[in-house]
């Protein structure tokens, strides 16, 4: 974490391919460099789920460049928030992190009109987690 930054957030679900996408892609967006993003799976898809991409697009945030990444220990640890949604297990656990479990309907196979309701979820929570972060003293 640099002195530039507020704090690092890393989000994991199983695929890497729509929420902690879309998660990962509203926090870029909404708190710039302030905050470092990192998203990752612990069974990383192919490639990020359509319906996300298209979702995000229509609030004006473009994902279609990123691609799942595996979930490591070295990301966790480099980590001051974990958020998960739905990794289960998989999630390895350090001391001094900050761990959050989000409760999200997963995307996957779901057209653009089932995906915008989860969309507009995870911005409601990362508003909420950057107003968390920000409230931080020397977070």
């Amino acid at each position: 974490m640099s002195s530039t930054t507020a704090a690092s957030v890393l989000f994991v679900c199983i695929h890497n391919a729509g929420r902690s996408q879309m998660a990962a892609g509203f926090l870029a967006h909404l708190a710039g460099d302030r905050i470092d993003v990192r998203s990752a799976g612990s069974v990383p898809a192919d490639q990020v789920n359509p319906s996300a991409v298209e979702a995000m697009e229509e609030v004006g945030i473009d994902i279609a460049d990123q691609r799942p990444k595996v979930l490591t220990p070295e990301a966790v640890q480099a980590s001051d928030y974990v958020i998960t949604m739905g990794c289960g297990d998989a999630c390895p656990v350090f001391p001094g992190k900050k761990y959050l479990d989000w409760a999200l309907e997963d995307p996957a196979g779901k057209g653009v009109e089932s995906v915008r309701p989860i969309r507009d979820e995870i911005r409601t929570r990362v508003e909420a987690l950057i107003a968390e972060i920000d409230a931080k003293p020397d977070a």
